[in-house]
């Protein structure tokens, strides 16, 4: 297709089209694709943001801001509204910081596996490329979050009946994530629907339905010791700023949204990965075809 655009180019510019350019080649994804070991499927995602990290510093950078900002106008509004009551301020601030969480990895999921995907396919994009990418396929991918949400919180809420049973619906639901793993990838990459991204996750996630729950459950280690820096600078900053309310909902607001911001780029890279990985496994994405494409 893009050697045909190159041409019709060619000729509107009054240039033969047997003498014009080439186009340029695309450039190597930043991971190999081929199927990747367990060990890989955690390391990598690391690599592809330290190869697009002026695109993800500036995607997470903008979006963390833009939370916390709305997070604190919400809660400041509530506030005035309610007289300064303590705990009107507080459910206003848990409420709103619930909802930013939320729409902060809408946006941070989409727009990453937008990137990821488009670096496999040897093209390099920004922040606003990914997020465009993103927002053309905005109904599956809403569609997706919420039941994302709905899942996760029915599993605990069943699980958490009884204390004893609560890791036990942990596994039930890194098992029930796994399976919906690559939803987001089929999404954007098949230009599937919601119901069909999911049949279609599924498919490709059968047979490594725990090594996949695995990683799920590793990262989540990962992002609790993540989380422990995060939430002492709030409190070592507090040390300087005092125990005031709006300095201290700031800074516990922003830790929490950056724990929040740099798991989901991690976890929404770990999706690209393993959607490659499970296509290279049951498909043979990896084989080439000589004289013919991958």
């Amino acid at each position: 297709m893009r050697p045909a655009v190159e041409a019709v180019g060619a000729v509107g510019a009054g240039i033969d089209p047997a003498r014009a350019p080439a186009p340029p080649p695309p450039s190597p994804p930043t991971v190999p694709i081929r199927p990747l070991r367990f060990r890989e499927l955690l390391d990598e995602p690391f690599a592809l943001i330290q190869a697009h990290i002026r695109a993800f510093a500036t995607l997470g950078g903008g979006a963390l801001v833009l939370t916390v900002l709305g997070v604190l106008g919400v809660t400041g509004l509530v506030s005035h509204l309610t007289d300064g009551s303590d705990d009107g301020t507080a459910w206003a601030a848990i409420l709103a910081t619930a909802a930013g969480v939320w729409l902060l990895r809408l946006v941070l999921r989409g727009t990453t596996v937008a990137i990821a995907l488009a670096d496999f396919g040897g093209v390099r994009y920004g922040a606003g490329a990914g997020l465009r990418a993103a927002g053309r396929r905005a109904g599956p991918l809403v569609l997706a979050q919420v039941m994302f949400s709905l899942t996760g919180i029915g599993v605990l809420l069943v699980g958490s009946l009884l204390i004893v049973t609560y890791p036990l619906a942990l596994i039930w639901l890194s098992y029930v994530r796994a399976r919906r793993f690559a939803v987001e990838p089929v999404i954007l990459a098949e230009q599937a629907g919601f119901g069909v991204a999911v049949a279609r996750s599924k498919e490709l996630v059968q047979g490594a339905d725990w090594s996949v729950a695995g990683l799920w459950l590793t990262q989540r280690l990962i992002f609790a010791v993540l989380a422990v820096p995060a939430f002492g600078i709030p409190f070592f900053l507090s040390d300087f700023s005092g125990t005031h309310r709006w300095a201290f909902i700031t800074l516990l607001v922003g830790g929490l949204l950056l724990v929040v911001t740099v798991g989901e780029i991690i976890e929404a890279t770990s999706r690209v990965l393993c959607y490659i990985d499970r296509r290279c496994t049951r498909e043979g994405m990896d084989i080439r075809i000589p004289g013919g494409t991958r």
